[in-house]
């Protein structure tokens, strides 16, 4: 079981990144938070501060903002993670980037330490591969947004050993998250039926079956979703859900997988969801 003193390692600091490592700062680990891209850290430890100022205003905090910002360090390199507990990668759904990762890790970081993944899509097999010690690598998967979300997938790959995956777990509800199992197949558990549903709702869109707002207005209304699919595919991120869409075509070569080219499009062109400013709706 990790001890509050434990530093917690979290590379990559976007959208998950920083909400994985608020969640770990907020259940008072020590968090050390890299990214590679210049600037990024600092972008984070904003984003964080401002998230932190929203919960602290609602009342959802149980101590000063200022107390839980001073256990997440920004680091500019990936070797002050080397005395980590436990490292979460976090970076882009590319396979080839997060081996890449994971078997610089496992050469800094302590044999004993865990691995683990936030992806969504990866083979949590694969990236073990790229290490010696595939019996502690893990899938790590918290949901967007991770502070606000209670729902973590703990993904066992091949040789992640029993003591691994309880160890996760213990993590995961030490975090006040509550921890489901899956197995390592495409998609995991809620991607594999989420991802799809948000495709076809660009289909729909794209074939003129009904406008964004009626599409988005018929699930929330008529399913009790609550958002509509094209509101959360832009919440999500555009080039997220095109991602994981390929990931689910090639893996199971099956047509129902198949990206929608009004998605592919708007990814090309720069049009990612909230976070680019503009998807399926605007933002300011």
């Amino acid at each position: 079981m990790l001890m509050a003193d434990d530093l917690i390692g979290i590379v990559g600091a976007g959208t998950m990144g920083r909400g994985i490592a608020q969640v770990f700062a907020q259940a008072r680990y020590r968090v050390g938070l890299y990214d590679s891209a210049p600037g990024q850290v600092e972008r984070a430890a904003k984003s964080i501060r401002d998230s932190l100022g929203r919960m602290d205003r609602a009342g959802k905090l149980k101590e000063p903002v200022e107390a839980i910002e001073a256990r997440i360090e920004g680091v500019d390199d990936i070797g002050a993670l080397s005395n980590a507990s436990l490292v979460i990668e976090a970076i882009n759904e590319v396979k080839e980037l997060k081996q890449g990762i994971f078997g610089q890790l496992d050469q800094l970081v302590d044999e004993r330490a865990m691995l683990a993944s936030n992806t969504s899509s990866v083979s949590i097999t694969a990236l073990a591969g790229s290490t010696n010690r595939p019996d502690r690598v893990v899938g790590i998967h918290f949901m967007n947004p991770a502070p606000i979300m209670p729902l973590v997938e703990i993904v066992q790959g091949e040789l992640t050993s029993a003591v691994t995956m309880e160890r996760a777990g213990q993590v995961v509800e030490s975090l006040g998250k509550t921890p489901v199992i899956a197995a390592d197949r495409p998609g995991f558990i809620v991607n594999r039926l989420l991802a799809p549903m948000l495709n076809e709702a660009a289909f729909a869109l794209m074939e003129g079956v009904g406008s964004r707002e009626d599409i988005d207005r018929a699930m929330k209304l008529g399913t009790r979703h609550p958002m509509g699919p094209l509101e959360l595919a832009d919440l999500i991120g555009l080039d997220v859900l095109l991602a994981l869409m390929e990931v689910l075509h090639q893996e199971f070569g099956d047509s129902k997988y198949r990206p929608c080219p009004l998605l592919r499009r708007m990814v090309e062109s720069g049009k990612l969801g909230r976070k680019s400013g503009a998807g399926f709706y605007e933002y300011s």
